[in-house]
């Protein structure tokens, strides 16, 4: 499992990623975008900063994200469908650029998400 946070800069969001930006990446490549931004206002629920477990397995009490559609190599990552998150019904769309790739080293089928408690 993984605990990534996620921080509001001004009007975006951003996945906090100090291991890509040291190999080379772009602060720019981590904004989260096309409704991976409004799942992040729905859990946030107005915070600027939200840590979330991540895992490609069920764990207690997560909320999952299903692949809906791979996308092409030139857009890269792929569009999910979140229904729901802490039992509230959601059923947004929301699309993972290819910094997915590099937290999971894959496009997964499922994501399962989880708000951390401190």
């Amino acid at each position: 499992m993984k605990t990534h946070r996620f921080i509001r800069e001004g009007i975006g969001w951003y996945i906090d990623l100090p291991d890509y930006l040291a190999q080379g990446g772009d602060k720019g490549d981590l904004q989260m975008v096309s409704g991976a931004d409004t799942m992040l206002d729905i859990i946030a629920e107005k915070e600027n900063e939200v840590t979330l477990q991540i895992d490609t397995e069920s764990f207690d009490d997560s909320d999952e994200l299903v692949l809906t559609e791979l996308c092409d190599p030139i857009l890269g990552g792929g569009y999910y469908y979140m229904k729901k998150f802490e039992e509230k019904i959601v059923n947004k769309d929301l699309w993972l650029c290819e910094v997915t790739r590099f937290v999971f080293g894959d496009i997964p089928e499922k994501i399962y998400i989880k708000r951390a408690r401190n």
